[in-house]
């Protein structure tokens, strides 16, 4: 299981630098917009447009990165005074409640992508095909999903523990 988790954090970093880029194409294409725009009364047409498909986009490739990390908001106010083995329950029982919420999102994302393409739906300036937008929103919420999956299994207080810095060099 251990294995499989760092192949996915793997693609999911590939995914993060992947949105990552596309935010930055965003920001520069928002300063040519307004430089444009302010200069010489020439913005990108349907730089709105662009800049929310952009970064609905980078924001799903960055989601199985953020959860590999374990970089979402925890509270632990509740939790100070818990076994190690109420935390590990309770981390399983997160992830494995993000990895159903980011399947149903992966699962809808691609079912609206259908609809949209069969209801030939375009967007409003630019006249794009929407569901290519609706499309590219599943890879990343998939990822995320089986990233989170994997660490609820990892987690589990029925999971053997992770081997100790010491146990991995004897090895």
């Amino acid at each position: 299981m251990q294995r499989l988790l760092t192949r996915l954090s793997r693609l999911a970093e590939v995914f993060a630098v992947a949105g990552a880029a596309i935010a930055m194409a965003v920001a520069l294409m928002v300063v040519v917009s307004v430089v444009g725009r302010a200069a010489f009364s020439l913005p990108i047409q349907g730089d709105v447009e662009l800049v929310q498909f952009g970064i609905a986009l980078a924001i799903s490739l960055g989601l199985p990165w953020c959860q590999a990390q374990r970089g979402n908001i925890i509270v632990d106010f509740f939790t100070q005074r818990a076994s190690p083995r109420t935390l590990r329950a309770l981390d399983a029982a997160g992830a494995l409640a993000l990895s159903l919420m980011c399947a149903l999102l992966a699962w809808r994302s691609a079912a609206g992508a259908l609809a949209v393409h069969a209801a030939q739906e375009t967007s409003m300036n630019l006249e794009l095909p929407m569901w290519w937008t609706y499309a590219s929103l599943a890879p990343g919420l998939a990822l995320a999903a089986a990233v989170a999956l994997v660490q609820a299994f990892v987690a589990s207080p029925a999971a053997p523990a992770a081997p100790t810095a010491a146990e991995k060099a004897a090895s």
